[in-house]
């Protein structure tokens, strides 16, 4: 019999992976040309070619025991170091290869730094909508989330005064997400500041600190003249989970790495017990080959022009429908109102073979998500359809 815990997760099991799941079945029926599958952030850019010269070099140059071998927890020193120093070039700060642990993903370093803060009955506070396993992760530790509304004026910015108004003694963190997981949204520099001063002031309150965790796997997709903050210049009790899958095109190799800044509070111990979270949560370390590889492949990037086209496709073929929708800034995801009720807009969308996700997912119900991480042509083929579902909610 499984974990009563566990029967709950059983019955809300993702919906984006369900949709994935239904895609995959769709297409074995209709064939895969003529299913029309959004509902992944699964990137469709191949990674650079970089990545994998930099794989079989490895493989035929290194010593086999150390590519395929345990290292430190934390990560091998070499990769931690060319992370930390190409974090201190684009940011200007001076972390050490200490500050980084290595991750088996962003997910990982995510549920690393929860084990790290978190008790039994403990309070982390997210924006709504967010990223649907936020809350699974909070639960791991059995510690509460506590969902700030998005603001009224459709923004989809954090409503600092929200967050402040729920600080309590129990809080521990703030997740924060920009680019934003499903909205696209970037948060500016200036609401970053007023976030950093309300949580200061609800630190001081409650007295003890409240750190920001910031989730960072779509950090290098930007459009136009967009820019992500680096948020330890703004708050100091700042850690960031990061993963190469969207930057690099890599989701199956699941990397990524935790950023403990030294001028966070007790930065020692927390690095220190973070590591052993590393290892007791069962990963014990990021897998091994990849950590080498990566550290050869920091300066590239993934096709960013290719994302935009397609964002640009999708936002000005549905705005031209009359869909409602945010302009794409970050992310690789459409955040578009459903133009008639959130599940029957889905089903018929699912009618043409379209499959998105419903915004309740993220706790933005009247929404849906679109991933435009997809073929180009699949954007445009699904046009016809979106206008067909638009007209027949008009009626």
């Amino acid at each position: 019999m499984i974990a009563e815990n566990m029967k709950a997760k059983v019955a809300g099991n993702s919906v984006i992976r369900q949709m994935f799941e239904e895609g995959k079945a769709m297409a074995k029926v209709y064939g895969a040309e003529n299913v029309y599958d959004f509902s992944l952030g699964n990137p469709n850019v191949p990674a650079p070619t970089s990545v994998n010269k930099a794989i079989l070099d490895i493989l035929e140059n290194e010593d086999p025991l150390k590519v395929h071998g345990y290292m430190s927890n934390a990560g091998f020193e070499e990769t931690r170091q060319a992370i930390a120093d190409d974090l201190n070039a684009r940011f200007g700060t001076s972390y050490r290869l200490e500050n980084v642990i290595l991750t088996a993903g962003a997910g990982s370093a995510m549920n690393i730094a929860l084990k790290t803060l978190l008790n039994p009955g403990d309070e982390v506070m997210v924006f709504a909508p967010y990223f649907v396993e936020y809350r699974n992760y909070i639960g791991n530790y059995y510690a509460e989330t506590v969902e700030v509304p998005p603001l009224v004026d459709g923004s989809f910015l954090p409503d600092v005064a929200g967050m402040e108004a729920h600080i309590t003694e129990k809080t521990k963190a703030v997740i924060l997400n920009s680019p934003n997981n499903p909205t696209g949204v970037i948060y500016p520099v200036s609401v970053i500041r007023e976030l950093a001063a309300a949580l200061q002031r609800g630190a001081d309150r409650v007295g003890h600190p409240i750190y920001i965790i910031s989730d960072e796997p779509y950090r290098e997709l930007v459009y136009g003249d967009q820019e992500v903050a680096h948020l330890p210049s703004y708050y100091a009790d700042t850690v960031i989970g990061y993963s190469f899958s969207k930057s690099l095109s890599l989701p199956g190799e699941r990397l990524g790495y935790l950023l403990v800044p030294d001028a966070s509070h007790e930065a020692e111990e927390f690095i220190t017990a973070a590591t052993i979270a590393n290892r007791i949560s069962g990963v014990v370390n990021a897998p091994s080959l990849i950590q080498l590889a990566i550290a050869r492949c920091l300066e590239e990037k993934a096709d960013l022009d290719f994302y935009a086209k397609n964002g640009a496709a999708l936002y000005d073929g549905l705005t031209g429908m009359g869909y409602e929708c945010l302009e794409p800034q970050g992310a690789f995801y459409l955040w578009v109102k459903a133009p008639c009720d959130e599940h029957d807009f889905v089903v018929a969308l699912k009618e043409e073979h379209i499959l998105v996700t419903p915004g309740s997912a993220f706790a933005g119900p009247g929404y849906v998500r679109i991933s435009y991480c997809v073929a180009h042509e699949t954007i445009l083929n699904s046009m016809p359809g979106f206008r067909k579902v638009m007209e027949a909610c008009q009626r």
